[in-house]
């Protein structure tokens, strides 16, 4: 049998860099998921989305090699280096930050090794395959150069400032971290080890804005392809393109970032809906004919038309399958109220000194309030770094913490309900039933049930011990006792942590209907879109108020950025005559020749952007036609198209060449 030698385009049609087939998952009896299959291209930036327990972490390991499908397998291209990020992590030994960063070079220190034993060969020239290790020597140090192997140091040093870690953290050991701070510590490892796929669940957890912003541009401009699983929906909006949805145990694929996947799913389950509707009213129809008519003298046709119904619902006619109702997932049903109203001052706070008192007895300050004042109805979302003091507060107006001077007062009839971050306030030991009853003695069994069904406890759940529950069913049971507290000022400390998408849906619509007011922390900036009015950013041992939600704030935020670079700008222009004229003389001074090359120079360079322009709109248009013929299956088309491809782009790599030898 003779082998065929494939085209660029059919071989990056048919090699993937990861393909998933038929896969399925099972504890015991339990299935996870079954008959999951879907191909990633290289460059990819998807997301994994679902309930908690529907098996997206599980779905990544399989991926990432660490647990076995119960049928099924995962193919990814030869060669390809993958990075896995868990939701928790561990560092064994006791090496520095710095040094677990230098470990995500091993394949750069091996490639370095090749090239030293490359450049002895290579330096007999007269060896026979002189040229072969040359062309080797080549495409090695290419390779290392992509890879950023010149500046192992400078990688190190960027990626771990903009994950939040100071220089004074560098050589400090990484076991005695706090479990926020491994976390990033292992991102920033895995950034650094520079994959061809990344798997990341749960990335933004312990980052606070300036890390999340500085994590979305770097993934923005990273051209790897990642598989990540969150549950922000923001980052997710502005680094994924493409959604799968884990849900009832199989997947639905979405070509589309997080917003897109919520307009695709809607449009699809609609169409569902009125197929099923429709066949439902077939059945309905049918099955009136059948009666009508069995024993009359259409009962042939009846009979027949029988037949044909009961082969549809029995799932044996290929041309009419039965038609599913569309699932809907269990939702929380939260309901938030308060029967007590505050007066129009619900919080003052005045030369506040947020802070606390260390082991050793001395106090350490973190920020001091200026003059602020929360109103009835306000939604203030308190933002700022990690480490800023944002919790310190919320303890400190809830008297957990004792303030170092200033004052903080509550208005007229103003009482507190207070969620922890933590989990703190939750008796480990209790089952989910006492913590709630626990909260209001008074509720019976039957209406602590009722309440618990409403945060998705059904059954057995409710006699769970706290302590073997998820993160999740915890933040969901915390929430449950929320709702009988009878507050109207909500202080709320990172409330979505752990909670999926749909349940941070759910608190959002609970919250926006809320008639008393609210002072949260959170680093969720969806969340903070759809709930905050104010903004109490603490930074630099103060805080500033803006009035607005995030999106507002970023928006005022870049504007001043712009307004003072304008200003910059204009500055350095009024100072540019003085400068041209003392240059002048200089310019004057050179010869014709000089000058002649300079506008030679000039005019080439611009010929080059005009060129690149066009061969970049000239490749676009041939990947659309290249990908148009990928799902049309066109194999003689594939190959021609892929051979124009490799060439354009060949090209266009030749005349970028080309301008940057002009432009430097």
């Amino acid at each position: 049998m003779g082998h065929r030698v494939l085209g660029p385009g059919l071989y990056y049609c048919l090699m993937s860099l990861l393909t998933v087939s038929q896969l399925a998952k099972f504890y015991g009896a339990e299935k996870i998921f079954s008959d999951v299959s879907f191909q990633v291209a290289k460059g990819d930036k998807l997301a994994l989305v679902g309930m908690n327990g529907a098996g997206k972490s599980t779905l990544l390991k399989i991926i990432a090699g660490i647990e076995r499908p119960s049928e099924g397998r995962v193919h990814l291209a030869r060669g390809t280096r993958v990075a896995y990020l868990a939701q928790e992590v561990r560092f064994s030994g006791q090496l520095t930050l710095w040094q677990e960063m230098e470990r995500a070079f091993a394949h750069l220190n091996e490639l370095s090794a090749e090239l030293r034993k490359l450049e002895e060969a290579i330096a007999d020239t007269q060896a026979p395959d002189w040229e072969k290790r040359m062309a080797r020597y080549g495409e090695l140090t290419a390779r290392f150069e992509h890879s950023g192997g010149y500046e192992i140091e400078q990688r190190i040093k960027r990626t771990l400032q903009g994950l939040g870690f100071v220089e004074e953290q560098f050589h400090q050991q990484v076991e005695k971290f706090s479990g926020g701070q491994k976390t990033r510590a292992a991102l920033a490892y895995s950034l650094l080890s520079d994959p061809d796929l990344l798997l990341l669940d749960e990335p933004t957890n312990h980052l606070d804005l300036a890390a999340l912003e500085w994590l979305e541009g770097f993934l923005r401009q990273w051209d790897g392809t990642l598989i990540v699983i969150s549950h922000d929906r923001y980052f997710l909006d502005r680094v994924t393109k493409r959604t799968i949805e884990v849900a009832f145990g199989t997947i639905e694929d979405y070509a589309g970032g997080y917003n897109k996947y919520l307009q695709l799913k809607a449009e699809r389950m609609e169409l569902r809906l009125k197929q099923f509707e429709a066949q439902q009213a077939f059945i309905a129809k049918t099955e009136e004919f059948i009666r009508r008519f069995k024993a009359g003298q259409r009962s042939k046709e009846a009979k027949g038309r029988e037949k044909r119904l009961n082969r549809m619902l029995e799932g044996k006619d290929p041309k009419n399958t039965l038609v599913e109702r569309p699932k809907d997932p269990a939702k929380l049903k939260l309901f938030l109220d308060t029967q007590l109203r505050s007066g129009e001052l619900v919080l003052k706070l005045d030369g506040f000194k947020v802070g606390y008192t260390a082991a050793n007895g001395r106090q350490v300050q973190l920020f001091t309030t200026p003059e602020l004042e929360m109103r009835r109805g306000e939604r203030v979302a308190l933002m700022g770094a990690n480490g800023s003091g944002k919790t310190t507060l919320l303890r400190t107006l809830i008297g957990e913490v004792q303030p170092l001077g200033g004052r903080a007062l509550l208005g007229h009839n103003v009482h507190i309900s207070y969620y922890a971050q933590g989990h703190d306030s939750l008796r480990m030991e209790n089952t989910v039933l006492e913590e709630v009853q626990r909260i209001d003695p008074l509720l019976g069994e039957t209406a602590a049930r009722t309440l618990l069904g409403r945060f998705l406890f059904s059954g057995d759940d409710v006699f769970k011990r706290v302590s073997d529950l998820s993160g999740g069913e915890r933040s969901r049971v915390a929430l449950a006792q929320l709702t009988l507290l009878p507050g109207n000022l909500l202080v709320l400390d990172e409330p979505t942590n752990h909670l999926d998408i749909d349940a941070r849906e759910a608190l959002e619509g609970v919250l926006k209907d809320y008639s008393g007011s609210i002072l949260f922390v959170s680093h969720d900036r969806y969340f903070i879109d759809a709930i905050a009015d104010t903004i109490w950013m603490v930074e630099g041992g103060s805080v500033r108020s803006f009035a607005g939600n995030y999106s507002e704030y970023a928006a005022a935020q870049e504007q001043q950025n712009n307004a003072r670079s304008e200003e910059s700008k204009r500055s350095n222009e009024s100072k540019a005559p003085a400068n041209a004229a003392k240059a002048a003389p200089t310019a004057a001074g050179r010869p014709a020749a000089d000058v002649a090359e300079e506008r030679k120079r000039k005019r080439r360079q611009q010929a080059l952007e005009a060129e690149v322009a066009m061969l970049e709109n000239e490749l676009a248009k041939l990947k659309a036609d290249f990908d148009a013929a990928c799902a049309a299956q066109d194999v003689p088309k594939i190959t021609t198209l892929g051979t124009q491809y490799a060439e354009l782009e060949s090209l266009l790599a030749q005349r970028y060449d080309e301008w940057a030898a002009i432009a430097s």
